[in-house]
């Protein structure tokens, strides 16, 4: 194995003598990006947890336990700046402030439900 095929991984043989598969950032650096973005933890759990509709930050928390108010926060503006979730101030007397998916962060809900269905369905075997 040489340098480059060690680093790539791209002599890498699939079962069923398949070709071999491309370095990942050969294949798609988009997929490698949303991989890195959903991937952060709880950034998968946050948008499960707006999968039925817009919350407040204080029902957000509530949702999914042991998540600090600062990493909330955090991959909150993440998710905002990548296009994945809305953030609505309504002015009044006391400040409401809504999030919600955006059309591109509706657009992983299936696959989202799917890792979910693969997750329970295989949770005794993963570390």
């Amino acid at each position: 194995m040489n340098a480059s095929t060690a680093s790539t991984g791209s002599d890498w043989q699939p079962a069923g003598g398949h070709a071999p598969r491309p370095a990942l950032t050969e294949v798609c650096p988009h997929f490698h990006a949303a991989i890195e973005l959903i991937g952060k933890r709880w950034s998968g759990a946050i948008i499960w947890a707006l999968d039925d509709g817009p919350l407040r930050f204080a029902e957000l928390k509530r949702s999914i336990p042991g998540l600090s108010d600062r990493l909330l926060s955090q991959r909150l503006r993440e998710l905002e700046e990548a296009g994945l979730m809305a953030r609505e101030v309504e002015d009044g007397p006391q400040v409401k402030v809504t999030y919600s998916l955006t059309e591109m962060g509706e657009g992983l809900r299936p696959a989202v439900r799917a890792l979910r269905k693969w997750a329970c369905e295989w949770q005794d075997s993963l570390p």
